[in-house]
């Protein structure tokens, strides 16, 4: 007897979440932030903050954060100069679950 295979759908069961940014960021990275940990930031966040463009520059965008703190973990010792939640009222309200 197989198994029923079970597909997720990411981007719909986050689109019920609601997200309300801070104008100011609750990630903070260094200033010129080495690329080799950059790129493991663009692999491993599950919300797809961090980007590299084809020029090769580098794009964090703090509003659609879900605040896991998987960038804290994987480069807070490196080029996450400063991880917090964000202040009250503000980031991610799951609505799922």
């Amino acid at each position: 007897m197989s198994k029923p295979i079970i597909q997720v759908n990411v981007d719909q069961l986050l689109s019920v979440d609601k997200f309300l940014p801070d104008e100011t960021s609750h990630i903070v990275l260094s200033e010129d932030p080495d690329t080799a940990e950059f790129e493991k930031l663009v692999r491993v966040c599950p919300a797809a903050l961090y980007k590299i463009t084809e020029d090769g520059s580098k794009r964090f965008d703090h509003s659609g954060c879900l605040e896991c703190g998987t960038c804290r973990i994987a480069c807070g010792s490196t080029i996450v100069e400063k991880w917090q939640y964000p202040d009250s009222g503000y980031g991610v309200q799951y609505r799922y679950g």
